[in-house]
């Protein structure tokens, strides 16, 4: 696979921590959570190969609890060596290959309870994101959460978690994805067709104690 690839974010370093603007949750003066701003951040890319047809944006965080016992549980800590799974929090495919770039705020503003709508926009196909199956059954928050929504980690975590805004060229201009689809009928659907892909990573923690 061709790695010619480049991808920025504008508003932190790589591999630096994000700011709370672009988090879902953020530390309160007092407590442990409340909202944070949830605005989805200034991406681009550049340097795609020329059979590029298509792009598919993901974000995800390959840090979260593989067990949620212990989460945001009151005199519980969340274990380092506790195996971890990952979660999306950005799904987005079939952006035509004109576009390199999404502004900041694009897609998303804020906190939206019950989610965003998925399906098509103007830049791409929006798909669900983990927060769809974190809020199944909440009455308040509960529906299909699409398109952006970002870092929330349990506030007792011992570890800084870690999120991959990973952009995909394709040799395709649709995936042919079914109406509503997540970041795994992606993922599959996009075996044999990825000419090149590149990441820049964020961290981000709710826990004061290893926030950097």
């Amino acid at each position: 696979m061709k790695k010619s690839l480049i991808v920025s974010i504008d508003s932190w370093k790589n591999g630096e921590p994000i700011p709370s603007k672009y988090a879902f949750g953020q530390i309160p003066k007092t407590g442990h959570f409340e909202l944070g701003g949830n605005i989805s951040p200034s991406i681009s890319w550049e340097n795609a190969p020329e059979e590029t047809k298509s792009f598919v944006i993901i974000c995800h965080d390959p840090d979260v609890p593989s067990v949620g016992d212990d989460v945001n549980q009151e005199g519980k800590i969340v274990p380092s060596a506790l195996p971890r799974v990952n979660f999306y929090h950005w799904v987005l495919a079939d952006i035509p290959e004109h576009i390199t770039s999404l502004a900041e705020g694009e897609a998303s503003s804020g906190v939206t309870a019950k989610g965003k709508s998925s399906g098509k926009k103007a830049y791409g196909l929006a798909g669900l994101n983990s927060y769809t199956q974190w809020f199944e059954g909440d009455v308040d928050m509960g529906g299909n959460y699409a398109d952006y929504d970002g870092p929330c980690p349990p506030w007792n975590d011992s570890i800084i978690h870690h999120y991959h805004f990973t952009v995909y060229a394709l040799d395709k201009v649709s995936l042919e994805l079914n109406e509503i689809f997540d970041a795994n009928d992606v993922i599959k659907a996009m075996e044999g067709h990825i000419l090149a892909k590149d990441s820049w990573v964020g961290t981000y923690s709710m826990n004061p104690k290893v926030q950097k």
